[in-house]
């Protein structure tokens, strides 16, 4: 009896190790899969975010040319002007990435603003019902754009935040989940708000 027991306690020893690295294993691998599934989820929610930002695009897109045949009637003369807002447009819509979308949109706002400017000095064209139409069409974009870049924004804010600290950046840096850029204005001229009412 007593061998038996002696051989007993020796099995118990030596399997206490072999649970105890089972557990940690375990939790490891537990722990890998839910930093992975984060990551994914939190990738998923920028991409999400962003599409919304491009869907109000789109809708801004369609608007200006609208807008731009409008107050090409009264300033037949700002040609150039018109011309700089189209060429951005057509290059904000070509954007084939995050990085060059958020570079064009930048463009896109700044050349607006130009447009913004010259139809002030028309007052006949700020009569025009279809023009102020058009006006609060845009205005309304504008306040949809800005809303969901804050969203995008903060969810890409969660992100970069997580693929850059420890111990999470060691996940990023295994399975490939690289910051992802904000959407924020590229110089200081471009942070006014975009008037658009009169």
């Amino acid at each position: 009896m007593i061998k038996k027991t002696d051989q007993t306690k020796k099995g118990v020893e030596l399997m206490i190790p072999g649970i105890v690295i089972g557990v940690i294993v375990l939790i490891i691998v537990i722990w890998l899969i839910s930093s992975y599934n984060g990551f994914v989820t939190l990738r998923n929610k920028t991409e999400e975010a962003f599409s919304a930002i491009d869907v109000s695009l789109k809708k801004r897109y369609d608007l200006i040319p609208n807008y731009v045949e409008t107050v090409k009637g009264y300033a037949k003369h700002e040609s150039e002007t018109l011309e700089k807002v189209v060429a951005a447009r057509n290059q904000a819509m070509t954007a084939t990435n995050i990085d060059d979308k958020i570079k064009q949109e930048n463009v896109l706002s700044g050349a607006l603003k130009s447009l913004f400017a010259v139809s002030e000095s028309y007052p006949e064209l700020k009569a025009n019902e279809n023009f102020n139409k058009l006006q609060d069409q845009l205005q309304r974009l504008e306040e949809e754009i800005a809303g969901s870049r804050r969203y995008y924004n903060g969810v890409v804010n969660r992100y970069n935040t997580k693929t850059e600290l420890f111990p999470g950046n060691i996940i990023a840096g295994i399975f490939g989940f690289k910051r992802k850029p904000l959407f924020e204005v590229s110089n200081e001229s471009e942070r006014e708000n975009v008037q658009v009412k009169f």
